[in-house]
């Protein structure tokens, strides 16, 4: 497969591609600093200069060309406020799927967040607006003509993988989960046919990863 990464230098992001690489899958990642070309070689992958905050549709179709699949992994990250919750997690999705569609990319897989779908109850603005972000992504997302699947995973650790997880429809208990068995899900799920047109919520649990899958 051709996989294209957008976020292609987040910590799962680079998980992702370096597993999708040793598998033999031709990967490529969006990366918007030059600087950080190296990382992204490093796992395989080719990195492509974009930012989707400062590109169009056009550009970044040019890029999916003969791709098979898209994984939007971009996000604004820590620290960032709430306009660019929906400059990057909102309309970065938004505009990777306008893409997409226009490069004939048949598979996308978006990663959200826990919590994306219900009403937020913490008072933070910043968290609020993410939220709110990710759940417009997912309803833009489930209107498209793409073989789609929705990746929401829990509060993310930097813990070694331990591939096992808990993987369901919502609503599903909340919890961490570990980057590293976040890229080995979504790994998996790229080419797992059962879970085109589903939501899942991603944890830690007692489920080896392939058979947490196989079991949507």
């Amino acid at each position: 497969m051709r996989i294209v990464i957008a976020g292609g230098h987040g910590k799962i992001a680079l998980l992702l591609a370096r597993l999708l690489t040793a598998r033999g899958d031709e990967v490529a990642g969006f990366v918007r600093n030059p600087a950080h070309f190296g990382d992204v070689e490093a796992t395989g992958a080719r990195p492509l200069r974009l930012s989707l905050e400062h590109t169009t549709v056009d550009e970044v179709a040019a890029l999916l060309d003969s791709a098979d699949a898209t994984v939007f992994a971009a996000g604004a990250g820590p620290g960032s406020g709430a306009a660019r919750k929906y400059t990057v997690d909102r309309d970065g999705s938004v505009l990777l799927a306008d893409a997409a569609e226009a490069a004939k990319v048949p598979r996308f897989v978006q990663i959200s967040s826990a919590g994306a779908g219900q009403p937020v109850t913490r008072g933070d603005e910043v968290w609020a607006a993410y939220i709110d972000a990710k759940t417009q992504a997912e309803d833009d997302l489930r209107t498209r003509p793409f073989d789609w699947t929705i990746v929401r995973p829990g509060s993310l650790t930097d813990d070694p993988a331990t591939g096992l997880v808990a993987l369901r429809e919502p609503p599903g208990p909340r919890g961490a989960i570990p980057r590293a068995d976040v890229a080995a899900v979504l790994a998996t799920v790229l080419s797992a046919p059962n879970t085109i047109g589903k939501t899942l919520e991603l944890i830690a649990g007692p489920t080896p990863i392939e058979a947490a899958v196989a079991a949507i």
